[in-house]
């Protein structure tokens, strides 16, 4: 059966005129994963729920990553080279959110980044095999531990001594495909005060203040800009310091996130760093980690809508001379937020988008 496109399954389910065969279990596998607490850097229960579901059909490798902390490496029969890997993290943002669904939408943490990836992406293969479209030694799946807080999963992933022709990979993309993600470096900075009591600030130094004047200074730093990629974001996404009210602090610091739209990362450095010495040279410290480039994609796949999204993924973890999509279902607008989601349509719209991309990359 030729997969649908993407405008023709979205007017279909949208007039009720056809529904997919596998919709009942694309949603019990969805379920099961999110069900499962893969909190980044403990996910066990998520390494579990994947073997357990992949092993039926699948000759399924457990690669240890750090204690109890496993990638999934599955495949159908015995030939573990493929042509395709396709493959996303079932790692999630804390704090864990239960699963609930209500109609057509599905809440929980996970749903949308990236375990809604994970489901489409497994269902599209087993269709697949189903239909005879591919054979063994077409595509393998792997699912990594990790995304979300560095990537280690990914780069243990280079070990397991195997290449590909392509890599498909899920993310919360809108069932877009991706022509290009941003950039990201991360700067930690600290502020030393001298501590005493509130009532004679004279005689102290406060870090906090100290800090927020560095990061005013900073947030009204002008950062580059692209055309391909638009502004260099920044968010300073955590602060620390004092003991008390009646005490003035003796230091603070904080963390922030750059999202890169050029690849000089070190212009951003001296740019922020010439900031910051401008108002508090003496006693405020920035150091800066967590370095990425700008990574672009492969989209030469007929009948996807593109874009270029703000945020890093393990893509460029993953070394090899592989074409690299990126595409998936549920919008990174609600990932890591409260209010994370997705519906059962944009699955769907998913399984048939993966469908459509592997059959493109073993065409």
């Amino acid at each position: 059966m030729k997969p649908l496109s993407s405008a023709a399954l979205t007017c279909a389910l949208a007039s009720s005129a056809w529904a997919a065969s596998y919709t009942e279990s694309l949603i019990s596998l969805h379920k099961t994963l999110v069900e499962a607490d893969s909190t980044t850097k403990s996910e066990a229960l998520g390494t579990q729920a994947l073997k357990g579901y992949l092993e039926t059909n699948f000759t399924v490798e457990l690669q240890t990553v750090e204690g109890t902390r496993q990638n999934v490496l599955a495949y159908p029969g015995t030939a573990r080279e493929a042509r395709v890997l396709v493959t996303s993290h079932f790692d999630t943002v804390p704090p864990y959110i239960p699963y609930s669904r209500s109609g057509d939408e599905i809440r929980g943490r996970g749903t949308s980044d990236a375990k809604g990836s994970v489901a489409a992406q497994i269902v599209a293969v087993e269709e697949l095999l189903e239909s005879g479209e591919i054979v063994e030694g077409d595509v393998a799946l792997l699912y990594v531990v990790g995304e979300e807080s560095g990537g280690d999963g990914m780069g243990a992933a280079n070990t397991l001594g195997l290449t590909w022709e392509s890599v498909i990979f899920g993310e919360p993309t809108e069932n877009t495909l991706v022509r290009a993600h941003k950039g990201v470096l991360g700067f930690n900075i600290t502020a030393d005060g001298v501590a005493g009591h509130s009532g004679y600030p004279e005689y102290g130094r406060s870090a906090i203040d100290l800090l927020v004047r560095a990061l005013d200074k900073i947030q009204d730093t002008k950062l580059p800009w692209t055309e391909e990629f638009g502004n260099t974001t920044l968010n300073v996404g955590l602060i620390e310091g004092g003991v008390a009210t009646n005490v003035i602090p003796e230091s603070a610091s904080g963390r922030a996130s750059i999202r890169a739209a050029t690849e000089d990362l070190q212009g951003i450095q001296d740019v922020l760093q010439k900031a910051v010495s401008e108002v508090t040279p003496e006693y405020v410290n920035l150091t800066f980690t967590g370095y990425g480039l700008p990574v672009s994609l492969d989209y030469d796949v007929e009948g996807f809508n593109t874009t270029v999204v703000n945020y890093y993924t393990d893509v460029p973890r993953l070394n090899g001379t592989h074409k690299r999509y990126l595409y998936g279902p549920g919008t990174i607008l609600v990932a890591h937020s409260a209010e994370e989601r997705i519906t059962v349509q944009d699955l769907e719209l998913a399984v048939e988008g993966y469908k459509k991309l592997i059959l493109a990359a073993l065409n």
